[in-house]
Order: structure tokens, then sequence, then C-alpha cells
């Protein structure tokens, strides 16, 4: 039997430390604490960050949106889609190898993995070995603790959309909702499957960024390189070898550059699709270099065309620094300037104006024309607010009915507003008018168009 696909080999990514580590490593530490303690951060008497489905409301710390205010949503979403742009542009991978999920969460379950099996030989030794009670107990342990991260991690999930203090207190009383227990469920097994399991799977064959990233990069992109140049042909030899005697390159062929991949994969035979750009190899072959006494460097984060053209750091960055990336950074400031100008101008409260369709138009005591009509008026701030109600566009029009109303913070209300205008005012047929809705305490104005029906 002929197999058409190759047999997967299970990675252990060797341990590594230097720059690049430090930076991912403070990234998870950054990442987690915000995705872990925002939930639980107090802003007055509610949780700083609520995504209130149930009542439709959105807390983010001073600010209280509406599904109305959708527009915010696009706007972060347009802005995360042109920082990917400019971060690859300029550096590659820079948010698979040190801030997607999938990286910081297998990087956790790498540590929790060492922290109960050992180190790269350890666990490669004792998955060959023989089932005896020391390796029961120490993958047992590991198993442990993978499922209180994923379960704590899909806990945490669910909390930015049940205030977290009543989901513990549900969790504690066994009172969970269905939804509740099953998205907590979903995300731990998710995060446990993925980070525990399928590791480099999602980032090759599952993330469809590795798919279309080479259509971002170009030849002044930062991405981790090796120098072939000078590390070919590669070959081991005694620290104190003349290489120019030996006929071999700085490589000395040790493989720690593999080893210490979290995707497996050879850096020495260039750019690969599944190279998450996380520095891994280029910190572990400084470290080799320093012990041979050779210059660092030899994989390192840099360009192709720098590589080729042997260009000095300076000349680099300067390349690096090109019309394609300040287009982007030019779009995305606007962008970002655009949106924090909005949401400083935006208005406290939100009105929809909808035409009572049980009655189209009367005529009311007095011989007026009276159109009914009601309007919603959402109190987007957290303090009880006072409105006052005004219409026109025909001479005499009025509001006839209660023109001050007040609303609870944060709450919404449907108000039947009567609008008359004298009789003989008008012709009959249909008018546009505006509702004029002033906010007493911050004297803003929000006005709504609608039309006003005089019968024949």
């Amino acid at each position: 039997m002929v197999s058409l696909y190759e047999a997967h080999k299970k990675i252990y990514p060797r341990s590594v430390s230097g720059l690049f580590s430090k930076w991912r490593w403070a990234m998870v530490w950054l990442t987690q604490l915000v995705f872990y303690g925002l939930p639980w951060l107090e802003w007055g008497q509610r949780q700083a960050v609520l995504l209130d489905l149930n009542a439709r409301r959105f807390y983010i710390f001073n600010l209280v949106l509406y599904p109305q205010d959708f527009i915010y949503l696009t706007g972060i979403l347009v802005i995360s889609a042109f920082s990917l742009f400019l971060f690859t542009a300029v550096a590659g991978r820079l948010w698979c190898g040190y801030a997607c999920p999938q990286t910081v969460y297998t990087e956790i379950f790498l540590w929790l993995e060492k922290f109960t099996e050992g180190d790269r030989s350890a666990r490669m030794r004792r998955d060959a070995g023989p089932w005896n009670i020391d390796k029961v107990w120490r993958k047992t342990a590991k198993q442990v603790l993978w499922v209180s991260v994923a379960l704590w991690t899909g806990f945490t999930f669910v909390g930015y959309f049940t205030p977290i203090h009543e989901l513990a207190h549900e969790v504690l009383q066994s009172t969970l909702s269905n939804w509740e227990t099953f998205w907590i469920g979903f995300y731990g097994f998710a995060t446990y499957g993925f980070a525990g399991h399928m590791r480099e799977q999602v980032c090759k064959h599952m993330c469809p960024y590795a798919r279309f990233q080479s259509a971002m990069f170009d030849k002044d992109t930062l991405i981790v390189t090796y120098d072939k140049e000078r590390g070919e042909p590669r070959g081991a030899r005694s620290k104190k070898a003349d290489l120019s005697t030996l006929n071999l390159g700085a490589c000395v062929d040790c493989s720690l550059c593999v080893q210490v991949c979290p995707t497996g994969i050879d850096i020495r035979k260039g750019l690969q699709y599944e190279c998450i750009g996380c520095g891994a190899c280029a910190d572990v072959c400084d470290t080799v270099m320093d012990k041979v006494g050779y210059p660092r460097g030899l994989v390192k984060y840099s360009t192709e065309n720098a590589v080729n053209q042997h260009w000095t750091k300076a000349q680099t960055l300067r390349h690096v620094l090109r019309p394609r990336v300040l287009v982007y950074v030019a779009i995305l400031g606007a962008i970002v300037v655009a949106m924090g100008v909005s949401l400083a101008l935006r208005t406290p409260f939100k009105v929809d104006v909808v035409r009572d369709r049980g009655t189209m138009a009367r005529i009311a005591n007095g011989g007026k024309v009276e159109n009914v009509f009601r309007l919603q008026i959402m109190n987007a701030t957290e303090t009880s607010q006072d409105f006052h109600l005004a219409v026109d566009g025909l001479p005499g029009l009025a509001v006839a009915s209660e023109e001050d109303v007040a609303i609870e913070s944060t709450q919404a209300r449907w108000v039947a507003v009567r609008v008359q205008l004298p009789f003989d005012a008008a012709k009959p047929g249909t008018y546009p008018i505006h509702f004029h809705i002033t906010a007493k305490a911050s004297a803003a104005v929000v006005s709504e168009k609608s039309v006003f029906i005089v019968p024949r």
C-alpha cells in the first residue's frame, strides 16, 4: 500500500532563552493579564467591560454602546485589518509569533508540559518508553493542569457576556444556564484541543493567514532569515578549527534551530509558510555562535534585499520605511483619529422615530389635525437624564402631549408623542418634519426626520 500523505510526527520543541523569547513571554503575560483580569475590573457599580447581549448594551469603561453603534465595531475591525497589513509589511508574521492566541496558549501549555514531564529529551524518552507509575502520574498531572487552564479560559470568556461575579456564583451553586455551560465547555475544549494537541497543525492547515502571507510580503519585509552565504557549507568542527582550512561556513549543523521551532521546520531551507516568525531559531543560533566564538546573526530578522546586498542595520531600516508602509500608516492613523473624534463628539443618547401605524392622521379636539408618533429614546449614560421634545417643519406645528421625559440610566423607553397642526395651516398631503430632542443636563440635541400627514 502506498500512502499519499506523510505520517505526522509529534514535535517536541526545545526550550530556548534569548531576546525574542523574552519578548514572546512578555506578550504572553500582557495578553493574559488583560484577558483574565479585565472581567474582574470594576467601573463604578458595574463590570468595566461587559457585552450584555440580553439587554443589547455593551459597557466599555465609561462608554455605553447600543446595537445602533455598530459603526464603531466596524471601525475596530477595519483598524485591526490595517494594523495586520502594516505589521506584516514591516516585519512579517509578528501577530502569529507573539500575540496570536494559538501561540500564546501553546506557550502556556508547553510550559505546563515541561513542568510536569521535564525537558525535551525527558519527554521524548518517556513517550518512547513503556507505561509505568511515573509516566502515568506525570501524564495525568499534565492533563489536569491543561483542563484546568482550558476551563478557566472558557469561564473568563463567558464572563465578558455574563457579569463574572454572577457567573462565579452560578458555577458554585451549579445553576449555570444551558448556553453558559455550552460556551464555557466549547471555548475550553477549543483551547485544550488547539493548544494541547493540535498546536502546529492549526498554524499549518487551519489558519488562512499562513496561506496568503506571501502576498503581503516583499523583498524589504523583515523576516526570520538564514544567512546562507555566511553559513554554508555547514558542518561540525571543533571550536579551535580554522574555517578557511576546513572550507566550512559558520553553521555547525547542530540542528538546534529545528529543535526549538514550534512548527518543526528548518529555517536553513529558506522562508516557508509554516514559519510563524517567533524568532526562537534566532535566539538559539545566537547562543551557539557565542559558544563557538563566531559573530551573532547567522539567523536573524532581516530582509531579502538586506541579505543579498549586505546592507547595514541602518540601511535595512531605511528601506523598511518604504511607500507601502507609509501609506498603511497614513490610512491607519486617519481611521484611528476619525474614530476617536467620533467617540469624543458622540451624543449621550439616541432617538428612533416611528409613526403609529394604528393612527395615521385624525382630527383632534379643537379642530386640529393630529398625528401620533412613537419615539424610542435611549439614554447612553449611566445617570438619569431629562429630555425636552420639540418639533418643527410646518407653521403652528407643536407637541400636544408631554414635552418633558425622564429616562433612567442606560435605559431605553418608548414614548407616544401627539403632534398637532392648525386645521387650515397646510393643504392635504405629506410634509417633512423634524423632531428635536434635547438632553437638559448636557444641552446635546438629536434631530430626527419624519413626515406629517394632512388628510383630505
